[in-house]
């Protein structure tokens, strides 16, 4: 059952990675990094098949040997996250408009704290 339910979830995550490649809002290599983990608990032919992957590939393994997100990747998640806060600001009234906000400040610093691939 466990095993199902980790093959279910790494399908979801390649769909909203399918998803990100074309809504500029929604992250890609995170949800791709996601359906590896969760391949590795239940098909390691298709984890191997991500891992081997000419683009998607060499995130996946600079994420699990040193957590590290490329300079491109962390600058394109922050301008990811300002474009968002900013229409959060001129699109929902306060205090709501502060919510994205904060997420983009913890998730940004977070992002560029990360080590570099």
């Amino acid at each position: 059952m466990r095993r199902t339910l980790y093959l279910i979830a790494g399908f979801a995550s390649l769909v909203l990675a399918a998803f990100g490649v074309v809504l500029p809002l929604l992250p890609t290599v995170p949800f791709v990094i996601l359906a590896a983990f969760c391949f590795a608990r239940s098909s390691p032919k298709l984890e191997r098949r991500l891992l081997d992957h000419r683009i998607f590939g060499p995130h996946i393994l600079r994420w699990r040997e040193r957590g590290a997100i490329s300079r491109k990747g962390k600058r394109a998640a922050l301008v990811a996250f300002a474009v968002s806060a900013v229409v959060a600001l001129v699109l929902s009234p306060l205090p709501w408009s502060l919510i994205p906000l904060a997420a983009a400040a913890i998730g940004g610093t977070w992002i560029w704290r990360r080590p570099e691939a």
